[in-house]
């Protein structure tokens, strides 16, 4: 069990730095601390992650997902909960990359949470799915959410939910929808930028 000076002391995880195309490396989310859960679908990794994309199917496989709402390309809202219990928070995206990679973060206070999915090809032509967590408390909750046993409870919920889009994914056989942007520090990136605007009005540009 990792002591609560240890978590305050967590650093980034070196290991998360990655180059992206563009030849700017930026640093993962997450620090060493955190859940990790990975399972494998045997469907290709562009029908996981489109499937995976759709937020608002969520709840047709996920025990803890109530509601998704779109609010933007880079915001959603969540409604989680077991039985009565529900709970609404915003969740950003940080980053994403089709057929690869999506980074988000939770805008709660108590605790707020990070997050991040890879989608890698197996050998077998399905998909290895592994979603990482970290919970970042605040005050009492630190306590709760710091222990072993909490970190059990989470990674449980995790795989159980994984497992869940398993069995829908592999059932449909196919993705019901797709978005394929990209997203670098919480914006939209456009593969073909506007042009510039005159400022003057009805006056060309160039």
């Amino acid at each position: 069990m990792a002591h609560e000076d240890d978590a305050q002391q967590a650093v980034p995880n070196t290991q998360g730095m990655r180059p992206d195309g563009d030849g700017v490396t930026r640093r993962r989310p997450l620090r060493e601390r955190h859940v990790q859960e990975t399972v494998e679908v045997a469907v290709p990794v562009r029908t996981a992650y489109n499937q995976w994309t759709q937020f608002k199917t969520f709840p047709r496989f996920s025990t803890l997902v109530h509601g998704v709402e779109q609010i933007r390309p880079t915001m959603t809202a969540w409604t989680i909960g077991y039985g009565p219990l529900r709970r609404r928070f915003a969740v950003e995206i940080v980053e994403q990359d089709p057929d690869a990679y999506l980074a988000w973060r939770g805008l709660e206070q108590s605790p707020s949470h990070q997050g991040e999915i890879e989608f890698a090809p197996t050998d077998s032509g399905g998909t290895a799915i592994t979603v990482r967590m970290l919970l970042e408390p605040q005050g009492a909750t630190r306590i709760l959410t710091g222990s072993s046993r909490a970190a059990r409870l989470i990674a449980r919920l995790v795989r159980g939910e994984l497992m869940n889009f398993k069995r829908f994914i592999e059932g449909l056989g196919q993705e019901g929808g797709a978005w394929r942007g990209t997203i670098r520090n919480g914006r939209v990136q456009h593969e073909h930028p506007e042009p510039p605007r005159s400022r003057v009005a009805q006056w060309p540009v160039g």
